[in-house]
């Protein structure tokens, strides 16, 4: 029998280096699937945003230098979209501007 959890794992005030959402990294026996990633702009203007999946070694992007208008927000994941994390991997986020994103990642864990 395995045991499902939904969950969200959130983030304020990224900034301009590559940040793992509430540190989450997938545990051994564990399957994650992100069902929603989005990215605010808590600013009054455009930023550009990055979100990966890192692997432990490796950043794959998921959106690359992705604007986010003022007071916006970019769904990176959701609706059709889902993202599969392997244990030891983790999603990751940076804006081309300090202290301007709050991330919002839900997920769903499979132990």
């Amino acid at each position: 029998y395995m045991a499902n959890a939904f969950k969200n794992k959130t983030q304020r005030q990224i900034g301009t280096s590559l940040t793992a959402i509430e540190s989450y990294t997938v545990g051994g026996s564990t399957e994650t699937t992100v069902i929603g990633l989005t990215i605010a702009n808590t600013t009054t203007s455009v930023i550009e945003v990055d979100a990966t999946l890192n692997d432990g070694s490796n950043d794959f992007y998921i959106v690359k230098n992705a604007p986010v208008p003022a007071g916006g927000s970019l769904v990176a994941v959701g609706g059709d979209q889902k993202v599969v994390l392997m244990p030891g991997d983790s999603i990751k986020v940076k804006s081309d501007t300090a202290t301007s994103a709050d991330v919002i990642m839900s997920i769903l864990e499979i132990t």
